[in-house]
């Protein structure tokens, strides 16, 4: 198992600092191949807490959205 260097992760963060270029990089670190283990994991649980913050926006104005519909409604 290859150690991940301060340098590399000091670009890691870095590169996470672009907003598309994040997205596509932790896909790259998290499936690609040549990838230490440790990054990979931290890629992939990364892109978890992205998808669990993606469905907690949509459930938070889905909820917004309703209650602006049933307000309308009762007006």
């Amino acid at each position: 198992m290859s150690v991940v260097s301060i340098g590399d992760w000091i670009i890691t963060l870095i590169l996470m600092a672009i907003p598309l270029v994040s997205l596509i990089m932790l896909f790259v670190w998290a499936f690609g191949n040549g990838t230490s283990e440790s990054k990979a994991n931290w890629a992939k649980a990364t892109l978890i807490f992205y998808l669990i913050g993606i469905i907690l926006v949509i459930v938070f104005w889905g909820s917004i959205a309703a209650l602006v519909g049933l307000s309308a409604l009762g007006s």
